[in-house]
């Protein structure tokens, strides 16, 4: 799995855990919509890590929280 997959599944859970849309997300966190729903469908070559801190914060999670998933573990980096 790649690290844009991987950060993509962990939003999609957490929009299911929290009962969330994706504008609600976008409410909640200022990462535009269109960002948010580029990162879901996988569509993006990278995730900035200032993306994720705004939906960690947004959503007021730790990056712990984020990544604690046993599939962070197994990420390729590759393209």
């Amino acid at each position: 799995m790649l690290l844009k997959e991987a950060v993509a599944k962990r939003i999609k859970e957490i929009l299911k855990e929290k009962n969330l849309t994706q504008y609600a997300l976008f409410r909640l966190t200022g990462v535009p919509q269109s960002t948010l729903s580029t990162i879901a469908s996988g569509e993006i070559k990278t995730v900035k890590l200032s993306t994720i801190y705004d939906i960690c914060s947004g959503l007021e999670i730790e990056f712990t929280e984020f990544f604690n998933r046993d599939y962070f573990k197994l990420v390729s980096l590759d393209d």
